[in-house]
């Protein structure tokens, strides 16, 4: 039943007919994926996926936001799907004013206006789970209003089943991996997400951990404004990274040192990453000597003993012991190991670790491109995970891995030379699973979070 004091908590009635709106738009899609089976063509994959796109653009919601996130896996899906589903989250169409009102109106009450001296009635930005509206407060504080849409709750229960079922399929066709630890993962940060009150508290995470760091920032939440489906803060405006693609080699450095930190920093010294490396969720300021650190819906807190493994890994693999590495899998949650799926993991990990294990200037993928980050040796993995039967992924490698290879691509937009093991080395200084513990338990406290 839903929650009488929450009428939008999870919804039979909503879940019904989100389900039947999804697999009407997904129905669509496969009817076009049938028509162009049928006449070919050289262009039929990207047919396929175009009208995938456009059907999942339709439903609005988390199974959009999930197809977005898969996008971003080297090589999960044809390099087509990947391409037109990546543009989803850019291209999510914004509701009107009227629903703007009647938000507004739920979440502050009848008078909400008089709480703002100016607000947008276009969406400056709208995404899959909700849009941002520009607005102005009484003392002239320019903020950002992160309005939610309605149902969500219940979309992500019944877009849950739709996914089970799609990579279900997948897995049926693939045989390389087994799904199912991806999809519980997937389903809990995506319940998270929803959680704005979760998210305030993210952000004051965020600043606690960061606070050695002047040079990234994080905005400020106004609380009096923000309830659970609705996040007003503070407006922060800069560049996008791409407009320093041709800058000085030293300003792209350094912007790239920056990112290294923002990110490295919270995951070897308080086990926490922020796991949606999409690239607008960082802003460069003042001329590449500043970082804006955005959208704090999808933070993993992992356990102590998790990014111990990373390290295990890392040490493993600069070592070149097989026999450490094959400790760090299992420490990782990895089952049913053996010398063959080891050395088949040890790819990927090869791929992941490179830049870190060579003590000298480098670029992080040497003539890659940022699209093509990871996915030949995706392939190559997901090639000898087909003839070996599907290996189950630990449910906590899978935002770790995405967010990894969105720092990588990253890096490779900007052209970065860096010696990345003397930075990764400098992170884990003072390293050791009990010191993590102590950090994560008294920044979680101060953030009022919990595990």
């Amino acid at each position: 039943m839903a929650d009488e004091k929450d009428p939008e908590r999870n919804r039979w009635s909503a879940r019904i007919a989100r389900t039947a709106k999804v697999g009407s738009n997904l129905s669509g899609a496969g009817l076009s994926y049938a028509a162009n089976r049928v006449f070919g063509g050289d262009e039929s994959e990207d047919r396929n996926a175009r009208a995938l796109a456009a059907a999942l653009g339709r439903t609005k919601g988390p199974l959009m936001k999930v197809a977005q996130l898969l996008s971003t896996i080297p090589d999960f899906l044809p390099p087509e799907y990947a391409r037109e589903l990546s543009q989803l989250q850019a291209q999510a169409p914004a509701m009107g004013w009227p629903f703007v009102k009647r938000r507004m109106r739920a979440e502050l009450g009848a008078d909400w206006q008089s709480g703002f001296e100016t607000f947008g009635k276009e969406a400056a930005h709208a995404a899959s789970l909700g849009q941002v509206h520009r607005a102005t407060l009484p003392d002239g504080r320019e903020v950002a209003c992160k309005l939610q849409y309605p149902d969500m709750a219940s979309a992500v229960e019944s877009d849950v089943g739709q996914l089970k079922q799609l990579l279900g399929l997948f897995r049926r066709m693939d045989g390389s991996i087994d799904p199912r630890e991806i999809i519980e993962e997937i389903t809990d940060r995506l319940r998270e997400e929803l959680d704005y009150e979760r998210e305030r508290k993210a952000m004051r995470l965020y600043r606690e951990m960061l606070e050695p760091k002047d040079f990234v920032h994080i905005p400020k939440p106004v609380e009096e404004l923000s309830t659970d489906r609705l996040l007003t803060m503070e407006w922060v405006s800069g560049d996008p990274l791409n407009t320093y693609e041709d800058a000085s080699q030293d300003v792209r450095n350094g912007i790239a040192r920056r990112l290294f930190w923002t990110w490295w920093l919270p995951v070897t010294r308080y086990a926490v990453i922020h796991g949606d490396p999409h690239l607008g969720n960082y802003q460069v300021t003042d001329g590449g000597e500043g970082l804006n650190l955005l959208d704090f819906g999808c933070i993993r807190i992992f356990s102590p003993n998790f990014v111990g493994g990373v390290v295990d890994l890392y040490r493993a693999m600069l070592a070149d012991d097989f026999d450490a590495a094959y400790a760090a899998y299992e420490k990782w949650g990895f089952t049913n190991l053996n010398r063959e799926l080891v050395e088949i993991l040890n790819i990927w990990a090869r791929f992941i670790y490179g830049p870190l294990l060579e003590d000298r200037v480098r670029s992080v993928a040497d003539g890659v491109k940022p699209g093509e980050y990871g996915r030949r040796e995706a392939f190559e993995v997901r090639k000898k995970l087909k003839e070996r039967g599907p290996v189950t992924i630990p449910r906590e490698f899978v935002f770790m891995d995405r967010a990894a290879v969105g720092l990588g691509a990253a890096y490779l937009r900007l052209g970065a030379e860096l010696n990345y093991h003397q930075l990764f080395e400098e992170s884990l200084e003072g390293f050791s699973e009990a010191a993590v513990a102590d950090r994560q338990t008294e920044a979680l406290s101060k953030a009022g979070l919990s595990v």
